[in-house]
């Protein structure tokens, strides 16, 4: 009897105690950013009052799993070496759960750091001897170099906008002063001026020249034209006919030709000096279009003794062909108001533009002649020259019309020896600008910043790639998020640039204040179009710190102002090239950082990821589709 009672009795507790057990407790981990399931990771469930822990790991599906598991509360907490506690949360399993306990949706996670800086731990002794791990010591370590040098590079981008603004507010200063009355023109006591047109392979443009020059209201016996051609295709004959054309006229011109280059431009116009006639020499090239009044309107400034070179303004023949001129307008329309206007009203060093400008003969000569160990010789000169106190004058209003690129490929090619040559000039001429007696301070300050300036354009692409990083930074380090807010003020400097474009384009609108809208949205799309540009001027900057010797390649010239009126250069050489294959790649990476960001929420830098996005973008795509086009012609 006893022994029947003890069986039910022993039956009825195993009966109770199973009944105190859920027999699944389950759910779904997911990453909190990313809402994709993680696997592998780690999850403990421990009982508040008996303090028993249960663990188990999440499969290929985030899914984790435990088996009857006693009723009570429990903490919930990943214990993982790549995802934080922050889950940690309190839930209980009652008598209602005894079949599953499931959680109704998924458990989010977060990454202790990202992936890029899961590595680098440290073991550690604490002051009573005790060893302990210190997780990410190294990558954090990294984190921080990185950062100090994403904030220099911020540093001199800033720098450089700041001195920007100061020509930008020298410049707003003068255009306030009364102007200086302009020198008279007295034909009878003008000098004699040489016209020098450098040349090579332009038959597009070669005549056009020439019969602008030919065209000038100054005295016929006062003026010499020398056409200094390099050519070596039919250019070279169109070039003849023309001057004799011209000479039958009794216009004083020569055709000098060369079947050597060395030195290229630099070189034709040093080859040229002894054959020099005028006490000045005028330089165009062959894209320009002088008007004939243009020696009335500058020989009276030499004048001035101590005066070496006059410049004027570049026009523009083609500026309303394309977006793509309109925006190059807009940039040189900065550079010939606030730059050569502002430096020229304090009397900063200039420089003259290589075009549209008029030498003292006996200034060249006194700083040194044309040397061709840089692609801008006209910026070497310039230099010399002014550190050899002669003095340059900016004629603001003096207009001398040119032609714009109107290709992509055009226009990487004149932007690639630019960007090269100031490098060049730089390393050449710094040393220079710092040790000659005689220099201001801050004309050797702002010196500095001109022969440098072609270097913001690699500032921007280091900054722009180790923006991806410091993302990964913010992410990972939140004691250093302080220090990427901080930086926010470096807005400032696109604010300072906006502020030097504004002057220009306003100077150049007739609705003036007005038409402020029409160039935020103007400005924006210059700034984009810099940034897709920044690969193409990167990689000649980078030629010209090397060392890296190439030719000079000349801008092709179109000769037309029309889209109606295109027809195929076979000057512009268009091939696919590696820069091409980078700034796709770039395009695509930066779109696709803005766009996931944005739908994460996390948008401090997703206007500036967009920007170079859609910059590289757009080079890109204009590169490849001439290159295609090409191949159809």
């Amino acid at each position: 009897m006893y022994k029947y009672l003890l069986i039910i009795l022993l039956v009825a507790f195993a009966y109770n105690a199973s009944s105190q057990t859920s027999k699944l407790v389950q759910g779904t981990l997911v990453d909190e950013r990313t809402k994709k399931e993680v696997e592998k990771v780690t999850i403990v469930i421990k009982n508040i009052e008996s303090k028993d822990s249960f663990s188990t790991k999440t499969n290929a599906d985030g899914l984790f799993q435990f088996k009857n598991i006693p009723l009570g509360k429990y903490e919930f907490k990943i214990n993982d070496t790549e995802y934080k506690r922050d889950s940690t949360f309190v839930f209980e399993i009652t008598p209602e759960h005894f079949e599953n306990f499931t959680f109704g949706k998924p458990i989010d996670s977060k990454l202790k750091v990202s992936k890029i800086f899961n590595w680098g731990n440290r073991m550690m002794t604490d002051a009573t001897g005790k060893t302990y791990v210190k997780e990410h010591y190294w990558s954090h370590l990294v984190a921080k170099i990185l950062l100090f040098f994403y904030g220099f590079i911020l540093l001199l981008i800033f720098f450089y906008s700041l001195l920007q603004l100061n020509l930008a507010i020298a410049y707003k200063k003068n255009k306030k002063k009364p102007k200086k009355q302009t020198p008279h023109f007295d034909p009878q006591t003008a000098p004699k001026v040489t016209v020098q047109l450098p040349m090579f392979n332009e038959m597009y443009v070669a005549t056009r020249i020439i019969d602008a020059i030919a065209a000038f209201d100054y005295p016929k016996d006062k003026l010499q034209i020398q056409v200094l051609d390099d050519s070596t295709d039919e250019t070279k004959d169109l070039i003849a006919n023309k001057v004799a054309e011209v000479a039958a006229t009794g216009v004083n011109i020569q055709h000098i030709h060369r079947v050597d280059r060395t030195g290229y431009k630099a070189g034709a116009l040093d080859a040229a000096m002894d054959r020099v006639e005028g006490d000045f020499i005028a330089i165009f090239d062959a894209d320009f279009i002088p008007e004939p009044d243009f020696l009335q309107l500058t020989m009276p400034y030499f004048q001035d003794e101590k005066v070496g070179v006059v410049q004027t303004r570049w026009g523009h023949l083609n500026k309303d062909y394309s977006l793509l001129t309109e925006l190059q307008a807009f940039g040189l329309n900065g550079h010939f108001a606030i730059e050569q206007g502002g430096r020229n009203a304090v009397g900063h060093f200039i420089n003259f533009n290589g075009t549209g400008g008029i030498w003292r003969k006996i200034c060249i000569e006194d700083a040194g002649g044309w040397e061709h160990d840089t692609l801008t010789e006209d910026l070497d000169l310039s230099y010399r020259a002014q550190m050899k106190g002669w003095k340059f004058q900016y004629l603001e209003d003096v207009v001398s019309p040119a032609e714009l690129p109107i290709t992509m490929s055009a226009l990487k090619s004149q932007q690639h020896r630019w960007m090269k040559g100031g490098v060049e000039c730089f390393k050449k001429m710094s040393g220079r600008l710092l040790t000659t007696k005689g220099v201001r301070f801050s004309d050797r300050i702002h010196g500095i910043s001109h022969l440098f300036n072609s270097s913001i354009f690699i500032f921007i692409l280091i900054v722009a790639l180790l923006s991806l990083l410091i993302l990964q930074v913010k992410d990972s380090f939140s004691d250093l998020n302080v220090v990427l807010q901080f930086m926010s003020i470096f807005v400032l400097s696109t604010i300072f640039l906006m502020v030097y474009y504004w002057y220009s384009f306003r100077d150049r609108t007739p609705d003036g204040k007005k038409s402020f809208p029409k160039f935020a949205w103007r400005f924006l799309q210059f700034l984009v179009i810099s940034m897709g540009l920044s690969v193409n001027n990167s990689v000649a900057v980078i030629e010209g710190y090397l060392g890296i010797k190439s030719s000079f390649v000349r801008t092709p010239k179109f000769n037309i102002a029309k889209k109606s009126e295109f027809k195929q250069n076979k000057y512009d050489k268009k091939k696919l090239n590696l820069v091409n294959i980078i700034e796709g790649f770039l395009s695509a990476v930066f779109l696709f950082t803005a766009i996931h960001r944005s739908i994460y929420g996390d948008l401090g830098m997703v206007p500036f990821h967009l920007m170079l996005g859609i910059g590289y973008g757009i080079v890109f795509y204009h590169s490849v589709k001439e290159v295609r086009e090409a191949n159809r012609a």
